[in-house]
């Protein structure tokens, strides 16, 4: 058993040692149109993960119509990432998402009338409905995020501070978690975890915004982003919004045990090693990306 851990552990590690660079290269420098891409592809392999799920609901998706639906979202993020005017970009955004989410109960709801097995219609609408808010919308609002001003630095920080989070709720709650948070959905998780994860994401985000300005030049001297992408002012985050994408992320991470709970599995899948399926590593983030959205949405039009 311990064997079988410590392989885990190694497993774990190594994907994250190969994965992070990328990502944070990825955020940092490319462009947005190839950012949406790549999100895309994500939010693709991550709604065929949670439809899998489904099935141990009995419910039948639509597959196709589903992929059809998220893929068309990412598409157009590609062809329009936004103008060198984040305030116009974000109504935009927001209208064209609104109508995107408000649509989508609609056109399955059409599509499930098809359907020779009316049970069966209905709860495959609405998990195709749902996968689109849950998945697509909030790595959307990434990619608009990554538009804004200091974007890149901004997306660069939330996912320190959700990784930092992780990392110190997994050893802190294995080695001294004694008092479970949440036994019936999460056996796992315990409270000193949990907190430990609140105090690894303020100090992350102390540090990253506290020198915000000498990293973003980092960054800029090495090529890796433009300047509109760095944070250069001294009008920085507030530390509670590094205690608020905490909390956020942890309830992402519970909300995706409570569905894999329900479907009686351990991983959403088995595409990252150590790590599961690609919802098992975005969960959190879910959660987390509208925040950090939102708070960049509020900066700009103060």
């Amino acid at each position: 058993m311990a064997e079988s851990g410590a392989l885990n552990l190694i497993k774990r590690v190594g994907t994250a040692v190969v994965l992070i660079p990328v990502v944070l290269v990825l955020i940092l420098k490319a462009p947005v149109p190839v950012l949406a891409i790549v999100a895309g592809i994500i939010a693709l392999l991550t709604v065929h993960e949670l439809l899998k799920l489904s099935e141990r609901y009995t419910i039948r998706p639509f597959w196709k119509p589903t992929y059809v639906y998220v893929a068309l979202y990412f598409v157009l993020l590609a062809v329009n990432p936004g103008s060198e005017k984040p305030l116009v970009a974000s109504a935009i955004f927001i209208y064209g998402t609104a109508f995107a989410a408000a649509l989508a109960p609609f056109i399955f709801m059409t599509i499930a009338m098809r359907r020779e097995s009316l049970p069966h219609a209905w709860p495959a609408a609405m998990t195709s409905a749902f996968s689109f808010i849950y998945i697509a919308l909030p790595l959307g609002l990434l990619v608009q995020l990554r538009e804004q001003w200091a974007g890149a630095y901004l997306i660069f920080s939330l996912l320190l501070m959700v990784w930092a989070g992780d990392i110190f709720a997994y050893f802190v709650g294995r080695s001294v978690g004694r008092h479970r948070m949440s036994p019936r959905i999460s056996p796992k998780k315990t409270w000193e975890g949990a907190v430990a994860s609140v105090v690894a994401s303020v100090i992350v985000g102390a540090l990253v915004f506290g020198h915000a300005q000498a990293i973003s030049q980092f960054f800029l001297n090495l090529h890796l982003i433009e300047r509109r992408d760095g944070m250069f002012t001294p009008d920085v985050p507030p530390i509670w919004l590094a205690v608020l994408i905490n909390i956020a992320a942890q309830l992402g991470d519970l909300v995706e045990s409570l569905i894999k709970r329900g479907a009686d599995v351990k991983d959403s899948g088995a595409l990252l090693p150590g790590h599961g399926g690609m919802l098992d590593r975005i969960d959190a983030l879910l959660f987390a990306a509208p925040l950090m959205w939102f708070y960049a949405a509020w900066r700009v039009m103060q």
